[in-house]
């Protein structure tokens, strides 16, 4: 990854101080001390991966599970329907 970085003029005679003393670049240096001032902070124990335990959703046969919403519109749009036909039934009277 390539990111621009503002170093404090201390740091940057450090890094530069110790990329001359080991023949690495400065970028390598970076890196190094980096990866040494953050090993503290990685997780002293493996974090145990979340599992989904899937199951049977139950579906009748033919029924698409990625189409599910089209069933609902069509359930609304049904219901719709039948409570306007109520509505118009109560204004007619």
């Amino acid at each position: 990854m390539r990111t621009t970085v503002t170093l404090d003029p201390d740091v940057e005679q450090r890094l530069r101080h110790a990329s001359h003393g080991s023949k690495e670049n400065f970028n390598a240096a970076l890196n190094d001390g980096l990866r040494r001032g953050l090993a503290h902070l990685a997780p002293a124990v493996a974090v145990t991966p979340f599992v989904v335990n899937a199951r049977p959703m139950g579906l009748r046969t033919g029924r698409d599970p990625a189409r599910l919403h089209d069933l609902a519109d069509d359930l609304a749009a049904e219901t719709f329907a039948v409570t306007t036909r109520k509505l118009r039934k109560a204004l007619k009277k």
